[in-house]
């Protein structure tokens, strides 16, 4: 498998380029494997619930989000492309919630 290091795609805006491939990176570099967008990552071995927590940190602190409550769902970590919804959608969420 060979996966796309593109990092100048949208890094400011943390654009679905950007966050895929910082994702894709992190698990590289933990895993020593290469990992497709869509692969699930727990069907294929890449993950176990230790290390999704440890995932859950690195998106917290990569993104500048705080992923809670029904938001650690299972299903939003099975994929690259999920983890990166994941993170637009809390990104934008936040965006949204004014001067807090």
């Amino acid at each position: 498998m060979t996966v796309s290091n593109d990092r100048s795609t949208d890094t400011a805006a943390g654009g679905a380029g950007s966050i895929e491939a910082d994702l894709l990176s992190y698990l590289e570099a933990r895993t020593k494997k290469s990992w497709e967008p869509e692969l699930d990552l727990f069907a294929a071995g890449g993950l176990s619930s230790l290390f999704a927590m440890e995932l859950v940190v690195h998106l917290e602190k990569t993104f500048g989000i705080s992923i809670g409550g029904a938001d650690l769902r299972l299903d939003n970590f099975r994929t690259v492309r999920q983890m990166g919804e994941l993170v637009r959608r809390l990104q934008a969420s936040a965006s949204g919630a004014g001067g807090e």
